[in-house]
């Protein structure tokens, strides 16, 4: 079952938070690691969780130094959970290097003369012999999921 947005939403359409922010009028805040969950991430959260073949999920921040705001299973605890965390964040910075670094090679495309368009990641998978990793940024988080593709 895959988690896709209707054909009908139209692309101005304001994204919920995930997380309430005490001063969301101030985006250089660093975010709230205690901060309450909205219910529809805590419904997708356990809901990602209740699955027999997730290993386990993590909440990021997003910036120079990623921090775990919340995270499942025991893959992610302690150091290698902040290693995970750091590995997780290389890997979004890179391959949204990777498509400013094509669009660049391709020519910009000028939406006005003020504002050029900019292609960002939504989704990502990557699958190893072993396991499977999932992850979904946000403007400021990712959620990487872990699993095993093989039960």
């Amino acid at each position: 079952m895959a988690l896709r947005p209707s054909a009908q939403t139209s692309a101005s359409t304001a994204r919920t938070p995930f997380i309430s922010q005490p001063n969301a009028s101030n985006p250089s805040q660093a975010p709230n690691p205690n901060a309450a969950m909205s219910p529809e991430l805590e419904q997708t959260l356990a809901m990602v969780s209740s699955h027999r073949s997730v290993l386990g999920y993590m909440l990021i921040t997003r910036g120079h130094h990623p921090s775990i705001i919340r995270h499942s299973g025991v893959v992610f605890e302690g150091e290698q959970g902040k290693r995970y965390a750091a590995v997780v964040a290389r890997i979004v910075e890179s391959v949204q290097a990777g498509l400013e670094e094509v669009r660049v090679d391709d020519g910009l495309i000028l939406i006005s003369p003020f504002t050029i368009s900019k292609d960002e990641v939504k989704f990502m998978r990557i699958r190893t012999k072993k396991h499977e990793i999932m992850i979904s940024p946000d403007d400021r988080y990712l959620l990487a999921v872990l699993h095993d593709p093989t039960t």
